[in-house]
């Protein structure tokens, strides 16, 4: 059992388009860095176009709709950069895909919600009723914890950062089903409760603050939960994309502006890339060896 199981068997719960035509022209020129996302309205992400602008670099935003889009663009050169995923999602992309993307450094810790808008609380929630979790593998698994700690299932040997539907034991309390992330939002009113990622929270029309539970960002364990600045290996040494992660992580605006989107629950990190690049490393290998 890896460090990362055990750790998720121990805690219960840890804690990314739109179409590709505003990137098809292929990788930005030196002066310019073309940045994907998922969720450009968030306000800080104009904050840090503007402090890049400050000091002489320029960033365009390439928003996304759909976590599955920035890591393939990336590898086809059609973004420089995305910031988007935190690192278990990365290893998997990389394992299914081959890729070599790699962390440049570290941004935030979010947590993940679980919310409804027929419920005031999880105790509401009646027996048998259906829930939503995001269908891409390191979202699922983590909003399966979340319901886990939350007391609406049980999963099989406690569960981990891979845990499956199929993991989800007969006498858990409600139903779930998993939906592509940015629909566990909007198919809300459908459903008992979702887990919804913070980039889509605003389409349900809520608040970070209205979810009934969430998992603690703060937590030892939720590290590889990370988000990351992601680029080619070919391209982890180029002084621009630093200059932009330098930025990010230093500029009091971009934090001010990541707190007043998330309130106190998101973690601000400046993890070093060596340790990010390690656990990707170990979780790739733990991925490869399940099969």
């Amino acid at each position: 059992m890896s460090r990362f199981t055990k750790i998720a068997a121990a805690v219960g719960a840890i804690a990314l388009v739109g179409g590709l035509s505003a990137c098809s022209t292929g990788a930005s020129d030196d002066s310019t860095i073309k940045l994907g996302v998922v969720g450009a309205s968030d306000p800080y992400w104009e904050v840090l176009v503007e402090e890049a602008a400050a000091q002489d670099l320029t960033v365009e935003l390439v928003d996304f709709s759909d976590y599955n889009q920035p890591n393939p663009a990336t590898s086809e050169g059609e973004l420089d950069v995305n910031a988007f995923q935190h690192i278990i999602y990365l290893a998997q992309h990389n394992a299914a895909s081959g890729d070599d993307l790699v962390p440049i450094g570290s941004t935030a810790i979010y947590p993940l919600g679980f919310y409804s808008s027929q419920y005031d609380s999880v105790d509401a929630i009646p027996d048998g009723a259906e829930v939503a979790v995001p269908n891409d593998a390191s979202n699922r698994a983590r909003g399966l914890l979340v319901l886990q700690e939350a007391g609406l299932i049980e999963l099989k040997d406690g569960g981990s950062p891979f845990s499956t539907l199929d993991d989800v034991l007969p006498e858990s309390r409600v139903k779930v089903t998993e939906l592509e992330a940015s629909l566990t939002a909007t198919s809300l009113p459908d459903l008992a409760g979702a887990i919804i990622n913070n980039d889509f929270v605003e389409n349900a029309g809520l608040t970070t603050e209205d979810a009934l539970t969430r998992d603690d960002p703060q937590n030892a364990s939720a590290f590889p939960y990370i988000n990351i600045f992601v680029t080619t290996a070919e391209n982890a040494d180029n002084e621009n994309y630093l200059k932009l992660v330098e930025i990010y992580q230093n500029s009091e605006a971009v934090a001010a502006s990541v707190k007043e989107t998330f309130g106190d629950t998101a973690v601000l990190t400046k993890t070093p890339v060596d340790e990010l690049q390690t656990t990707l490393d170990e979780l790739v290998a733990e991925i490869e060896a399940q099969g």
